[in-house]
């Protein structure tokens, strides 16, 4: 497989957060019970006519300017024929020749395993969903719902400048954080609201032309995308090293078999006979609705991650908290209150983000709010209490709604930092252990970890290690 370089690119589809379908009034919700958001338009009733909803348009017009898209002034719609039970109208409304934005790119950031890169993108478009087909399996018949079908959709289609399944796993990622900031998506790939197709060619390294294309199909899950792109390359590269042309077909993957399997060949593909659809009238967007769009863009992932670089954070400490915008916004609201940014993303990763994640909540659910944050790590910074009690502090906040200084007061957490108190502590500690403490003054240094160890667990976590390290040292030095 060396000697071969895979070319990709993606259709990725994203499904717009609007209250009704993008060219009827109609609700949807997903994991409602079946054809329960149809009207007469969804069901194709004669004498029903579509109206492009405008609030899909405006979330349309901030995906093209978040990736650097031109949009342009005029577009159509286009009816794209094709038979199948989850399409009413035997028909959906797309954009084929005049997309609403071409051009464009997406930024991947730089990570541990692969440098920055970009990815051009071809075009995006609107469209309508069709419905979902279920077939029972061991039965003569399938069912069909209706409550996706003409649901909006953006298509984003990249250009094939994807050479590995972990970078079209990182462009579709980076994606998703994109439409997430955005707010104009809830991208969760097991409901389908992001999806996307994968085309796969093959080349030797060092030529310049295209192979011949391959499309793999609904794909819902970063794992099923990176495991669907390497075994299409290992059926690519087994028909090239067996000297078998390669035919441009449509795939499904099977994951139980790690493989793809074809669907169906080119020559065997529906004609969709596009035709310009009579119904809608071109789609204008003027300069003034863009740039009302522009004015409440949000900061986008690339920005925030410049700027917490600037804030001296790692690469690592960067990706975590900008994956999930509501756990950078905890992030900006704890700073923003005064907090030394590289302890905050220390708890907020590590305490809170454990204990979230272990809870199946997410950072909008926290119990602990920025303010609540802010003031343990304060407590932390004054030296009112140590590290080791500062967690204690965090798990009872968190179970029990109470604040950091409540619990330090009522419970008795507060740090001790008398000398002549901690003196006596640990004066004690090297009583019980004259072994260890012989064993310290013939040179082995390392006994020293063994005595801070006790004292911090005789004190419960409250003795000030700094004051403690200088008594320590102190009374080990003494004959």
């Amino acid at each position: 497989m060396t000697r071969y370089e895979p070319i990709i690119g993606l259709e990725v589809h994203c499904q717009l957060n609007t209250r009704s379908k993008l060219f009827s009034p109609c609700s949807f919700a997903f994991g409602d019970p079946p054809n329960t958001h149809t009207d007469p338009y969804v069901w194709a009733m004669p004498g029903t006519l579509p109206v492009l909803n405008g609030h899909a348009v405006s979330l349309a017009i901030r995906l093209a300017l978040a990736t650097h898209s031109r949009i342009e002034p005029i577009s159509r719609f286009a009816r794209k024929h094709y038979f199948y039970p989850d399409l009413p109208k035997g028909y959906q409304i797309s954009q084929a020749d005049q997309p609403y934005c071409t051009g464009g790119y997406v930024d991947l950031p730089e990570t541990a395993d692969q440098p920055s890169k970009r990815v051009r993108l071809i075009r995006i478009h609107l469209e309508e969903d069709a419905g979902k087909n279920t077939h029972v399996t061991g039965r003569d018949f399938s069912l069909v719902d209706y409550n996706r079908a003409g649901v909006p959709l953006c298509e984003i289609v990249s250009e094939p400048d994807l050479r590995s399944a972990a970078e079209a796993v990182a462009y579709l990622r980076e994606l998703r954080t994109i439409v997430r900031y955005l707010g104009i998506c809830e991208a969760n790939m097991e409901e389908g609201s992001l999806r996307c197709d994968a085309n796969v060619s093959l080349r030797r390294h060092g030529a310049t032309e295209l192979g011949t294309r391959c499309e793999i199909k609904n794909l819902n899950s970063f794992k099923f995308l990176e495991a669907a792109i390497e075994a299409e390359v290992r059926r690519q590269t087994d028909l090239v090293e067996r000297g078998e042309p390669i035919r441009q077909c449509t795939l499904s993957f099977d994951p139980q078999r790690d493989r793809t399997r074809v669907m169906r060949s080119k020559e065997e593909a529906a004609d969709y006979r596009y035709l310009p659809d009579p119904d809608l009238p071109p789609l204008q967007i003027d300069q003034a609705w863009i740039a009302d769009e522009q004015a409440h863009l949000p900061e986008l992932p690339g920005a925030r991650r410049a700027r917490y670089a600037g804030l001296g954070l790692s690469s690592y400490d960067v990706s975590v908290l900008t994956n999930e915008p509501a756990l950078a916004e905890f992030f900006d609201a704890t700073i923003e209150l005064g907090s030394e940014p590289k302890s905050a993303c220390n708890w907020i990763t590590v305490e809170l983000l454990g204990r979230l994640n272990a809870d199946s909540k997410t950072p909008a659910q926290s119990p602990v709010s920025p303010r609540d944050m802010h003031d343990l790590l304060d407590l932390l910074k004054r030296g009112t209490i140590s590290g080791r009690v500062g967690k204690d502090v965090f798990q009872k906040m968190y179970l029990e709604g109470r604040r950091a200084q409540e619990i330090v007061e009522q419970d008795g957490l507060g740090q001790i930092s008398d000398a002549n108190v901690l003196r006596d502590l640990v004066a004690a500690v090297l009583a019980d252990h004259p072994d260890q403490v012989a064993e310290f003054r013939q040179g082995k240094t390392k006994v020293r970890g063994f005595f801070v160890g006790q004292i911090m667990r005789r004190s419960r976590g409250q003795a000030n290690p700094s004051v403690v390290n200088t008594v320590l040292d102190e009374l080990l030095a003494s004959p």
